[in-house]
C-alpha cells in the first residue's frame, strides 16, 4: 500500500528508541511505499488535502537510518493510509494539521489515529472519562482550587495539559514553601489550566506503559523506573525501562478503556499506569516499541501493521 507518515524531522530522531522508525522499518519490510511528510508540509487547496512529500527508504543502521527522494506535491487521497506521529506540544498548528488530515479522511484515506479524536482526546483530560480507574484529580487554572486540593490530599503532582516527556511536572506537598510560585508559573498566573493528581507512592516501582492496538493490550507492560532523586518515570529524563507482567488491575483498566478507544478510532494508544491507577492516555505518538521488542519479545510494530493491512483488505 501507499503508506504516508507525518512526523517531526527524521534526521533528529533518537535512533535507539524511536517507535516511528520501528513502524516504518516494518512497513518497508512488507513492501509498502512510504511517503514522508513533516508537519509543516501539509496544506489545503479548494480541491482537497495535499502535502509536500518525499519517498522514504529506512535502514536499521545507527550511522544512517534514512534516505529521501526529491520533494514533490502529493494529493493525500492518492495514499491509502496516513499515520499521524507528530509529537506534542499540542499547539494550534497541530490542530490545523488534523483539519488537513480530516479532509483526506473524507476522501477515503485511513488516518491513524483518527484526526477528530486526536483533537478531542487530550492525553491528560481524557482519563476523566474513566473515573473508576483514576486517583483523585483536578483540572483547573484557579490557584485557590489547586491549593485546596493540596490541603486535602497533602502530597500531589501537578503538570501541564499539553506537555510530554516529563516536562514541567512538579511534586507539591502542603508544607511546600514554594507552592504559590509553582502554581503561579505553571498556570501562567491562573490563565492556563493544568492537572493536579494525588501523589501515587508506587511510582518508585515504575510508571507502566501499556500499548494497545485497536483497543487490545499487548501482553506485557514496560515499567519506567525513575532514576535516583527523580519523581518522573519518563525515559526522556533518565528512567530505566524494565519488563512487567500485566496485573489483574492493569488488565481491568485496559478492558475499561479499550472499547472506547476502538469506538473513537484511536488505533494506537499508550496507557500510563502507576500502581493501580490510570494517569494518562497517550494518543499522539505513543512510544516504547523498541523496549517491548527488546525486553518482552513483543513486536508492536508488526501487530500494528497487521491491523492496518486487515482493515484495508476488509
Amino acid at each position: 500500500m501507499k503508506l504516508g507518515v507525518v512526523m517531526d524531522p527524521i534526521s533528529s530522531i533518537n535512533f535507539k528508541k524511536d517507535s516511528t522508525l520501528s513502524i516504518l522499518l516494518e512497513g518497508q519490510a512488507r513492501g509498502h511505499e512510504i511517503y514522508y511528510m513533516e508537519p509543516t508540509s501539509l496544506f489545503l487547496r479548494e480541491s482537497g488535502a495535499y502535502a509536500l512529500t518525499h519517498i522514504l527508504k529506512v535502514k536499521d543502521d545507527p550511522d544512517g537510518w534514512f534516505e529521501l527522494s526529491g520533494l514533490k506535491e502529493t494529493k493525500l487521497s492518492d495514499l491509502e493510509v496516513i499515520i499521524m506521529r507528530q509529537d506534542p506540544p499540542f499547539s494550534s498548528n497541530y490542530i490545523y494539521n488534523t483539519y488537513v488530515l480530516e479532509s483526506a479522511e473524507k476522501d477515503g484515506v485511513s488516518i491513524v489515529n483518527k484526526p477528530s479524536s486526536l483533537r478531542d482526546c487530550n492525553e491528560k483530560v481524557f482519563v476523566t472519562e474513566f473515573p473508576q480507574c483514576c486517583t483523585p484529580l483536578l483540572i483547573t487554572s484557579e490557584n485557590s482550587l489547586l491549593k485546596d486540593f493540596v490541603k486535602e490530599h497533602v502530597d500531589t503532582v501537578v503538570k501541564p495539559l499539553d506537555g510530554m516527556g516529563g516536562y514541567s511536572i512538579f511534586r507539591v506537598r502542603d508544607s511546600d514553601p514554594n507552592i504559590n510560585v509553582i502554581f503561579e508559573n505553571i498556570t501562567k498566573k491562573s490563565s492556563t489550566k493544568v492537572m493536579i493528581q494525588k501523589y501515587i507512592p508506587e511510582i518508585i516501582d515504575g510508571d507502566k506503559r501499556v500499548l494497545l492496538v485497536n483497543g487490545v493490550a499487548m501482553g506485557a507492560a514496560i515499567a519506567r523506573i525513575p532514576s535516583e532523586g527523580e519523581l518522573r518515570g519518563n525515559l526522556a529524563v533518565g528512567a530505566k525501562a524494565v519488563a512487567r507482567s500485566l496485573t489483574s488491575r492493569d488488565e481491568w483498566i485496559c478492558n475499561q478503556v479499550g472499547p472506547r478507544l476502538k469506538e473513537l478510532g484511536l488505533t494506537l494508544v499508550g496507557l500510563d499506569i502507576i500502581g493501580d491507577y490510570l494517569t494518562e492516555i497517550n494518543v499522539t505518538s505513543p512510544t516504547c516499541f523498541k523496549e517491548y521488542k527488546n525486553l518482552c519479545d513483543i513486536d508492536v510494530a508488526s501487530a500494528f501493521l497487521d491491523h492496518l493491512e486487515k482493515k484495508l483488505s476488509s
